[in-house]
């Protein structure tokens, strides 16, 4: 009985040190998380993909998408930073990139001459413009396998998801239309007649208006969600191609490769505020803050920096050759 009490004893006056040193003596706490806004730029002339760091504006990363000739082209990153996804148009493929280890973890074949690629707002589906075939193939992004194929209008090319994650929206340059695709069905609900050879679309973060770029028209056609209907037509540049809004809404952002300029649309009039000279450019994204733009030049090989505040290039960074696609994401390690 004695030996049985000094038994108990010991145990409590263990479990009371543990206490008292477990007050004295905190665990430690998590290291911290490190996060980087990157931007993934696809360069189709060499077929790799460079990783810019916004905040020194230099290039950190060069990822090889594989042996041959892939001819990248669209890229998106996940809302959680942990993968971006690049079509590569010569391979009907599209690579997925690791962004910890920045290398490239799985390929999806996909429905033909993969161009624009986007990702729902929980990053679960990838969309994918199929030019040739006029389909849009969708991927499981937790099996990376197509789980679906849509057919739409003539030769999709341009593609943006709602913030809201329900519709998709598809530019087809051949038979100037826009489609709308439900994501929960993965059908079309609407097509939309817009200018001439639309090429590229982004949507408004309240998800109330799409921005689409008609290259032989020189305009921007202005989409109503709720209606589907073009509200306003905007003349801009020449042969705009890329389209980014910035993350407040107020502003949106064409690159014209005819004229090689931005020009900034107020968003709340629709109308011209700013041109930018530039160079020759394809493509735009804007990052987190909304205070730079970063334009991808494909016959200098280079990305252009744009302070939104001003309006004006103040960095150009070397990147691979005949940059195209370009995504801006935070990526935490």
């Amino acid at each position: 009985m004695k030996k049985n009490f000094k038994k108990r004893l010991k145990k409590k006056l263990k479990k009371l040190l543990k206490k008292k040193l477990n007050h004295l003596c905190p665990p430690k706490p998590p290291p911290p998380v490190d996060c980087d806004v990157l931007a993934y730029v696809a360069n189709n002339g060499d077929s790799t993909v460079s990783v810019i760091d916004t905040v020194s504006n230099t290039v950190i990363a060069t990822i090889p998408l594989g042996s041959g000739t892939t001819g990248p082209i669209g890229v998106a990153i996940t809302p959680d930073g942990t993968r971006a996804y690049v079509t590569n148009i010569n391979l009907s493929t599209v690579s997925v990139i690791d962004t910890a280890t920045n290398t490239v973890i799985a390929t999806i074949p996909v429905a033909g001459f993969p161009v624009i690629i986007a990702i729902t707002p929980d990053g679960t589906r990838a969309y994918v413009t199929n030019a040739i075939t006029d389909l849009v193939s969708v991927i499981d992004t937790a099996t990376n396998t197509v789980i679906a194929t849509i057919p739409v209008g003539d030769n999709p090319l341009g593609l943006a998801i709602t913030p809201d994650g329900t519709r998709a929206y598809i530019t087809n340059a051949l038979d100037n239309t826009v489609s709308v695709i439900d994501t929960a069905t993965n059908t079309v609900i609407a097509t939309i007649p817009v200018g001439t050879r639309p090429y590229r679309v982004a949507i408004t973060p309240d998800g109330t208006r799409a921005y689409v770029t008609n290259l032989f028209n020189n305009t921007v056609s202005v989409i109503n969600t709720a209606t589907n209907t073009v509200i306003a037509t905007i003349p801009v540049g020449s042969q705009p191609i890329g389209v980014a809004i910035t993350p407040d809404g107020t502003r949106a952002y064409v690159a014209n490769t005819g004229n090689g300029t931005v020009s900034v649309i107020n968003t709340a009039t629709n109308t011209v505020i700013a041109t930018i000279p530039v160079g020759s450019l394809e493509e735009v994204a804007i990052t987190p803050d909304g205070t730079r733009a970063y334009v991808t030049n494909i016959g200098a090989n280079t990305v252009s920096v744009i302070d939104t505040a001003t309006n004006t290039v103040i960095d150009t960074i070397p990147v691979g050759s005949a940059p195209r696609g370009i995504a801006i994401g935070t990526v935490c390690q």
